[in-house]
């Protein structure tokens, strides 16, 4: 059999064992995957009913469903009442699906020219009892009452008149999105008057009235909570700090408990617990504890604030009131900005007729932990004086919730900072080494052999091809040894356990809180890395359109001389392009301390999704990578198809059998131009699908082709050259490289006619033919 022959099944062999080998790693890589998933502790599926959502093993379930999965209703349906109105006409009130514990509006309106014209005309509540959702019957208001002028009468009205004033309120705050910042200070000042009147609390119905007006101010938008409203905030909490010793009344956004103390009380205990043992759904159970020993150690206690009695007066008419919000939007503070919706509840205590020593605090807060990390907390009570939080007199102890120890026994709570839980990028795998370390080794010996063949091939340096491996290869040796952050190696560390999770992330110190949200440690390596790897790949893929319109001018256009002072522009343009596109991105998105607004945290690279997890058009990764690449790759993709319709797969009836071009050569010519213009790289596209096992597949393939690009490039452009195999066949006589020329036309042509024919008349020719190769295209610069 031919030596030659032998050559093509040798090198057909080599490059079927790094193909299988590459292959084989992916395959164990998918089986590693999928077997880790596998015997991974399995979380049993939820079966959640009624637009319920699984997430760790419980259903998160829509405001109109609770129960375990979802079945049980919690809502009251649409519904008609039938009223007489005050001048005795018979009306009809409709209302829509009401949410339990929620009121409802009617969808009747009061008349236009009236006080409250187009306000609900009454408001109904849907309660539970027992498990059963039922309605209340409407509270029907008075259309020419509005907020503004029941502010102007209730410190005058008459007991009788309290009460309508105070249902009135109620259904003119019934929808608070649609509250203003003065109709909250009106509903405020009213609210205030009324539960400052005599012997208030003695009226229960009006008392409840008040309290479920102020539970639906806190349901108002936090935006309109404005400074303007101190004054009467502050007014608003010690009134109901007061009115706490005397009643006791549970709404939705606020609770106020009181009770009477014993002669020999040490101390007293207000808690909060989450209660799943009444049906299958989970309610907060109210408890005050009198005597009692310490804090509460369960872990299903939301809030609880320990009161230790020092001095007991002899008045048999001693009490303690306690206060519990929901969120903290009557205490808006100056110095302690909020970004998010987590759990920030406030608990007071108040003693009458008796003296705290101390108190002691613990909160457990819900917030999702898949999400978040607590990063630190700090203890703070309400400083009137100052009307913001403040730390003197407090103290963190440890625990498995938040606790705190304070000299005071006015509002507190904790401020929490939080840090989003990203899911760091794990090590590179054994086939991105393996892919990324081979082409690095291809491109360096491809850079070499240009320029250290320059005289052999009597031309200058391949420019375009050497700066293509060039910025490629930079680009590989960045990633594999830059892309994951180095604060991935602390992550690990601060994981799991419920108790590591509130005695590991926070500081001993008792500092007061700026914000809610903290960033991660700064790392300005990988901010680095980031910018580089951007610029890099998008000089690489500048590079390829690059080498595309050359080939193109090859090509195509092979009877006209090259445009003046080519390779200046071009390499003006390869470079310069990136440069520009990377600084414009780094002037638009980073700021001192907001390097994540450029990069992402959970590696090195360009930052994509928000907050939430979600793509967003607002981030570099879209705008400054994705769209300039595809409008790249979809340049190479259409002079691509023009060069394998006219010139590879074109049929040519004038040349002979022998010179015609084999069906391998014809694959290889192609491959060689897929490969040299980046073309694979529109696998990474296909990524972005929606859908796990595809995206799985696709990734792989994507890493397979181009983290062995730089190799393939090798194999192609260089080991196929004449120059290199006679040269290895100097140094081993066993290894001869054949030659896959692609023929094109057996004429000569001259790549310039505006330069001496002695210094640049190339011919375009097989070292063996009058025939031009893909593997000496490169050469003709």
């Amino acid at each position: 059999m031919p030596s030659r022959h032998w050559d093509k099944i040798l090198i057909a062999v080599a490059c079927c064992v790094v193909t299988l080998t590459l292959w084989s790693l992916c395959a164990w890589q998918l089986i590693i995957k999928f077997h880790t998933e596998i015997t991974e502790t399995v979380v049993p599926p939820c079966f959640c009913h009624n637009g319920g959502i699984c997430q760790d093993g419980a259903c998160v379930c829509p405001d109109e469903w609770i129960g375990l999965l979802c079945d049980i209703v919690n809502f009251c349906e649409a519904s008609t009442y039938t009223y007489n109105n005050s001048e005795g006409d018979i009306k009809n009130l409709t209302f829509e699906r009401i949410i339990v514990g929620k009121y409802g509006s009617s969808n009747e309106k009061c008349e236009p020219h009236t006080a409250n014209g187009n306000s609900s005309i009454a408001i109904r509540l849907c309660s539970r009892n027992g498990i059963i959702p039922t309605l209340e019957e409407p509270s029907v208001q008075n259309c020419n009452e509005n907020l503004d002028s029941l502010a102007s009468q209730v410190e005058t009205a008459e007991s009788s008149v309290v009460l309508e004033i105070a249902k009135t309120t109620q259904i003119l705050t019934a929808v608070p999105d649609q509250l203003t910042t003065q109709n909250i200070s009106a509903a405020m000042n009213i609210s205030v008057q009324i539960l400052k009147k005599p012997n208030i609390s003695d009226d229960a119905q009006a008392s409840n009235t008040v309290v479920a007006t102020v539970s639906q101010l806190l349901d108002a938008k936090e935006m309109e909570f404005s400074s303007d409203l101190v004054n009467v905030t502050s007014s608003l909490t010690k009134t109901i700090e007061e009115f706490s010793l005397m009643s006791n009344i549970t709404q939705t956004n606020i609770a106020v408990q009181s009770v009477p103390l014993m002669l020999n009380s040490s101390a007293i205990l207000f808690l909060a617990q989450r209660d799943e043992t009444a049906g299958n759904y989970q309610t907060t159970k109210l408890e005050i504890q009198k005597n009692a020993t310490g804090l509460n150690d369960e872990l299903s206690t939301e809030v609880q604030i320990l009161l230790n009695i020092t001095r007991n007066s002899s008045s048999i008419n001693r009490r303690a009131g306690f206060v519990l919000y929901q969120n903290d939007k009557l205490f808006q503070s100056k110095t302690y900005s909020s970004h998010s919706n987590f759990s920030k509840q406030i608990v007071s205590g108040n003693i009458d007729g008796g003296t705290a020593s101390g108190v002691e605090i613990a909160f457990n807060p819900k917030y999702n932990t898949s999400k978040f990390l607590l990063h630190d907390y700090a203890c703070v009570f309400w400083d009137y004086a100052v009307n913001d939080w403040n730390t003197a007199g407090c103290t963190k102890e440890k625990g498995q919730v938040l606790r705190c120890k304070c000299n005071h026994t006015t509002h507190f709570a904790v401020l929490m900072a939080f840090r989003i839980n990203y899911k760091y990028a794990k090590p590179l795998e054994c086939i991105s080494y393996v892919g990324v370390g081979l082409s690095i080794a291809g491109l360096v010996i491809t850079i070499l052999f240009q320029i250290f063949t320059r005289k052999t091939r009597k031309s200058s340096v391949t420019w375009m091809l050497v700066s293509l491996c060039s910025s490629m290869l930079t680009f590989n040796i960045i990633f594999i040894s830059g892309i994951e952050n180095q604060n991935a190696r602390n992550h690990s560390s601060n994981t799991s356990g419920s108790e590591q999770q509130y005695s590991t992330y926070y500081t001993t110190n008792n500092t007061l809180l700026k914000s809610d949200l903290v960033d991660p440690p700064a790392d300005s390596w990988c901010m680095a890395v980031a910018v580089l790897l951007h610029y890099f790949l998008l000089a690489t893929f500048m590079w390829t359109a690059l080498n595309c319109a050359q080939l193109y001018l090859l090509l195509i256009r092979a009877m006209k001389p090259l445009p003046g002072n080519f390779i200046v522009t071009m390499s003006a343009i390869g470079w310069g392009i990136p440069a520009v596109v990377v600084a414009v991105t780094l002037g638009a998105t980073y700021r001192e301390g907001k390097a994540l607004n450029y990069r992402q945290e959970e590696f090195c690279w360009l930052a994509a999704l928000d907050q939430d997890q979600n793509f967003s058009i607002k981030k570099p990764m879209l705008w400054s990578f994705l769209l300039p690449v595809a409008l790249i790759l979809l340049f190479n993709i259409i002079i691509f198809i023009k060069i394998i319709v006219s010139v590879i797969w074109k049929e040519n009836k004038d040349l002979t059998r022998n010179k015609k071009d084999s069906f391998m050569g014809k694959i290889t010519s192609t491959i060689s131009v897929v490969v040299v213009l980046g073309i694979t790289w529109t696998t990474g596209y296909f990524m972005l699908i929606n859908q796990e096992e595809t995206s799985l597949v696709f990734s792989y393939v994507f890493c397979i082709l181009n983290a062995t690009q730089g190799i393939q490039i090798c194999i192609l452009y260089t080991f196929r050259s004449p120059i290199f195999k006679k040269k290895v066949s100097k140094m081993s006589s066993a290894l001869k490289m054949p030659e896959i020329s692609v023929y094109l036309h057996s004429q000569i042509y001259h790549v310039s006619k505006l330069r001496p024919v002695k210094y640049f008349r190339e011919t375009f020719r097989s070292f063996e033919t009058e025939n031009i190769s893909f593997s000496t295209l490169s050469d003709s610069y």
